[in-house]
């Protein structure tokens, strides 16, 4: 039997062909680490969710009253919160760029002022893209009078990277991002520094709003997705190899046997 020459695997091309394939491992490695955080993050992040959602509703006020931490949100997320107030309608401005079920549409943001003189930024749910920001939209009006809200805290956004800032100046009635500090600037009461997400009402009919449930609690697509780059990275592992070991019987097969002896 001929033994398999590797002689060729020295080439410049060959070579070239080995640190393709290296640096095509270790990618799919990353890969594979990367979706393994990210199955390991979303189990935490539904813990904590659960755990949140769980609790005892909580007045807004005893945690992210206005003066409270920027950081708060975060802190808080997904914390069920109460809170009694009336509306104010006239200072309600719509999110941009929104989608529900692949629709595309407007987050409704409508101050809720309490008896104490502040208010909390609600997040009243999400209308479809045919109402305008600038016209009246009936049917998604909210409640008039005193009213008691509850639902989740959510911390504000603001423009990160490459998103679009919103304008600095002038009342604006649409917000890139629930971005309470811009919000505030425009209001002549005090803002608390979170979003309340309103919770669906128990049994209510579906109504525009459309309220906002909390994320689903499943595991995601992760575990299978590092599973498929586990395969290829086994794949490249043992696939390379064996491609190198055919080339070489190959090579060495072709030499005739009296070139080899002699």
């Amino acid at each position: 039997m001929s033994v398999p020459d590797y002689a060729f695997a020295r080439r410049p091309k060959w070579v070239l062909s080995h640190v393709l394939v290296l640096v095509l491992i270790v990618a799919l490695v990353i890969a594979f680490l990367w979706q393994v955080d990210r199955h390991q993050s979303r189990g935490e992040r539904n813990d904590l969710i659960r755990a949140r959602a769980e609790q005892p509703a909580v007045d807004l006020g005893q945690i992210a009253a206005p003066g409270s931490s920027p950081d708060v949100g975060e802190d808080e997320e997904f914390r069920k919160v109460v809170l009694t107030g009336q509306y104010q309608t006239e200072d309600e401005v719509l999110i941009r760029n929104r989608s529900l079920d692949g629709a595309p549409g407007w987050w409704v943001l409508t101050p809720l002022r309490t008896d104490e003189g502040w208010a909390v930024a609600v997040n009243r749910g999400w209308i479809p893209i045919s109402f305008d920001a600038g016209e009246p939209r009936p049917g998604t009006e909210a409640p008039t009078g005193r009213v008691e809200v509850s639902g989740w805290v959510q911390p504000a956004r603001v423009a990160e990277g490459f998103q679009v800032a919103d304008p600095a100046e002038g009342r604006l009635l649409t917000l890139g991002r629930p971005d309470v500090a811009r919000l505030a600037q425009q209001l002549a009461y005090p803002l608390s520094p979170v979003v309340l997400q309103l919770a669906p009402a128990d049994g209510a009919e579906v109504t525009q709003p459309v309220p906002l449930s909390l994320p689903a609690l499943d595991a995601g697509p992760h575990a299978s997705y590092a599973a498929q780059w586990l395969i290829f990275t086994t794949i490249a592992l043992v696939g390379y190899p064996l491609v190198l070991r055919r080339v070489a019987r190959g090579r060495a097969d072709s030499i005739p046997e009296s070139t080899s002896l002699g």
